[in-house]
């Protein structure tokens, strides 16, 4: 399939081949000429199989050959909004629109807060067919009067399992309350959806078709997943050993808190590692700088909080490092879809304290496969990892005493000498982890090349 034969057209389908855009992902195949057809959709793939083009195509064709009612008084009304949870994204999501729709006159403005908003009043005021906005900045507009969203036509949710979490459910209920009930087109694209965020949304859908083309929670099979215990003091000195092994790889690391994510990035700078951090106190020239450099390789590791995991987009990122797992084990997902993108290959590492280890099996079971587990010599923790209610000094798989049958029985893993792998293995499946983290109006960062494949 091609997508000519999705029914584009020659307009868009002349910008794509300029982007070097061939074939369509299956998400894209599939979402196209629903939306196209002007269905409500709720679609879900796994990061990096290209959400935005999927629903930015039909959005920018259906604006270039429906016309617009005319008001006599005032600028036009924006007749298209799409919704990021995170200022990177909505600027991301901008520059993949405009390029897709070059050869089209669709004037569109991006609102989102850390900036002035001069820049985003005067856009307003020249008119606009499309904004894309974070929840938060988009709502003081609102209080301000300095929008019309009654004349919206299409709403785009970008990442609404986290646009309808319960940090953004207020904001959005908001906005909803500001658009018109009738004739408006609603896609939701995600990489997760949760059962009650579903069923949220479909109370302000019509019909939706649903699409899902991976299952929930999927990753990347070119991802390896690799386990380093290691005692909590002892964390930093042992990333700052493997970073050193290749200081010019470029490294995405997730820390758990914003203080923690500046302090790592002193003190890898102070080694001699060129670093930066990214996160919510950050005012937005500092993250766009951050990512920027990150992007044109001027620095070679960037250390992020969770707002970054949806939001980051470099070709072939080698690799993601959790020095702090993530208490959510869906976000393990978001985290490591930074890397293995487009079919290439990436390795997610992740260092465990004894601590974190309930964090581990639910990844672990949520990831339905075994992971690599080995000791690095020099950093063995003091305390072996403990996965449930084995003694003290016994290593415990996540199932519990017993390991999964895979081609008859097996015996515990032992400890490996140096860093020979054992593995762990996902067990019975139980529910329940942390408390979710890092809620507000713009959680995340993303930026990079912009390709189908997000």
């Amino acid at each position: 399939m091609t997508f000519e034969t999705l029914g584009l057209a020659p307009a868009l389908l002349r910008a794509l081949d300029e982007q070097g855009y061939t074939q369509p992902t299956p998400i894209q195949e599939q979402a196209i000429p629903l939306a196209l057809a002007g269905h409500d959709l709720l679609a879900g793939a796994q990061t990096g199989t290209g959400k935005t083009a999927a629903f930015g195509l039909p959005l920018i064709q259906y604006l270039a050959t429906t016309p617009q009612e005319v008001s006599a008084r005032g600028p036009r009304k924006p007749r298209a909004l799409v919704l990021t949870p995170t200022r990177e994204l909505a600027v991301q999501v901008h520059e993949s629109l405009r390029g897709y729709g070059k050869y089209l006159r669709i004037p569109s403005t991006t609102i989102y807060g850390g900036v002035g908003m001069g820049n985003q009043l005067d856009a307003l005021r020249r008119g606009v067919d499309m904004v894309i906005a974070c929840p938060g900045r988009l709502i003081d507009h609102l209080e301000r009067r300095s929008v019309d969203l009654s004349g919206i036509e299409v709403l785009v949710l970008d990442e609404a399992d986290r646009m309808l979490d319960m940090g953004f459910l207020p904001s959005i209920k908001r906005i909803l309350a500001k658009l018109p009930r009738q004739n408006r087109q609603t896609m939701l694209f995600s990489a997760t959806f949760a059962d009650p965020i579903r069923e949220l949304a479909l109370e302000f859908m019509h019909d939706p078709k649903q699409i899902q083309v991976t299952p929930k929670n999927t990753v990347a099979e070119t991802i390896t997943h690799r386990v380093h215990p290691v005692d909590g003091s002892r964390k930093r000195d042992l990333l700052l050993h493997l970073l050193a092994k290749d200081s010019r790889m470029q490294t995405l690391v997730f820390a758990r808190t914003k203080h923690g994510s500046d302090k790592l990035a002193m003190f890898l700078d102070k080694s001699g590692i060129k670093t930066a951090a990214i996160h919510g106190n950050k005012s937005q020239g500092a993250r766009q700088r951050a990512l920027s450099d990150f992007k044109a390789g001027r620095i070679n590791v960037l250390v992020a909080t969770d707002i970054a995991a949806r939001g980051i987009d470099i070709d072939q990122l080698p690799q993601v490092i959790n020095f702090d797992l993530p208490m959510v084990a869906e976000d393990y997902v978001h985290r490591i879809g930074r890397t293995g993108r487009n079919g290439s290959t990436g390795e997610a590492i992740s260092l465990v304290a004894q601590d974190e280890a309930k964090y581990l099996r639910a990844i672990v079971r949520m990831l339905g496969r075994d992971v690599d587990l080995r000791d690095v010599p020099g950093f063995e923790p003091q305390t072996p990892i403990r996965w449930g209610n084995s003694a003290p000094g016994k290593a415990e798989l996540p199932g519990g005493e017993r390991t999964p049958r895979r081609n008859g029985p097996q015996k515990h893993a032992r400890r490996p000498h140096s860093e020979a792998p054992r593995h762990a293995h996902a067990g019975p499946k139980k529910h329940g982890s942390g408390p979710r983290r890092d809620g507000g109006r713009s959680g995340g960062a993303r930026q990079g090349q912009a390709r189908p494949a997000r």
